[in-house]
């Protein structure tokens, strides 16, 4: 094929036709159309190309080498569309497909991570790609296809459905409470060891380093140890580092560590489970929202 050359979707299916009725006449009758008419599509087609597809000769027609390279790919084509077809059609009636779901880094990889199997389980027919950046995915330019937001999607376009409300505690290991004993008022956060989730936190989770700054006037207090992401900041806890303000499903998820100063409670991050509206139709999309929805509750997350 020459460079350059736009090949004719509807001619492609003429050839095909015509390849495979080995005549004329035989395609011109399945396809209902003249054989002139006909005859004139496939010229075309050859003109376009450069080549000659087919042999006539007094029994039919003959392919030529170059007809039998584009009937090979006219047929892959076909059994393509084919299969994309039936799998459109199937996914009229149950989920099917694949989901590139986004969220953050600690949730992503310890609550969420812990619920897919039993979607998988529920939907078979559907695979999901996670995702796990502290950045916002781009859903509009389709960087992810869907994602779960700890604050309202700043895009107005897209579509949202709240879930459950994420709350902080603050936390400490037994060791390190046994070591350096347990704090029993605000004040007393003064001569700990705070762990802070760094500089490097989004807009959205600027609010997560209230500790250093809960009951405290002018500027907050200094933190021993910083790490730009929650799950990190776990690890370090649990190992006895210090005291930080974690998550609730963390601090569940752990098992290792233990709230204090029970009455305090941090700030309250607002989820959303978020998709562009193009997929508001999408099978596979409303399963995986419906299962959040019942799946991430505050009873599931909470303390």
């Amino acid at each position: 094929m020459q460079p350059g050359i736009n090949l004719d979707w509807e001619k492609l299916r003429l050839f095909d036709v015509v390849a495979d009725a080995g005549s004329f006449t035989e395609a011109a009758r399945r396809l209902h159309m003249s054989q002139p008419a006909l005859s004139r599509q496939i010229a075309a087609l050859e003109e376009s190309l450069g080549a000659k597809l087919f042999h006539r000769h007094a029994r039919g027609l003959a392919m030529t080498h170059e007809g039998e390279q584009l009937r090979s790919a006219t047929s892959d084509m076909h059994e393509r569309i084919d299969r994309a077809a039936q799998a459109i059609d199937a996914s009229r009636d149950r989920p099917t497909g694949a989901i590139r779901l986004t969220t953050t880094v600690s949730f992503g990889s310890t609550w969420l991570a812990r619920q897919l199997g039993d979607f998988l389980d529920l939907y078979p027919d559907i695979s999901v790609h996670l995702m796990l950046t502290d950045a916002d995915l781009d859903l509009a330019k389709r960087e992810a296809d869907v994602a779960i937001r700890f604050h309202r999607p700043f895009q107005s376009e897209l579509m949202q459905r709240p879930l459950a409300n994420i709350r902080h505690y603050l936390v400490a290991s037994p060791d390190y409470l046994a070591r350096h004993g347990e704090p029993r008022t605000i004040a007393d956060l003064e001569q700990h060891r705070l762990i802070a989730y760094g500089d490097a936190a989004p807009d959205y989770l600027k609010g997560i380093n209230w500790i250093l700054e809960l009951g405290h006037e002018g500027h907050p207090r200094p933190a021993a140890l910083t790490i730009n992401n929650s799950h990190g900041v776990l690890q370090a806890v649990e190992s006895g580092a210090g005291i930080a303000a974690l998550p609730s499903y963390l601090i569940r998820s752990s098992g290792r560590v233990q709230v204090v100063l029970p009455q305090v409670e941090g700030p309250v991050f607002r989820t959303f489970f978020t998709y562009p509206s193009e997929l508001r139709r999408s099978l596979r999309i409303a399963a995986l929202r419906d299962f959040l929805v019942d799946r991430m509750t505050s009873q599931a997350l909470d303390m």
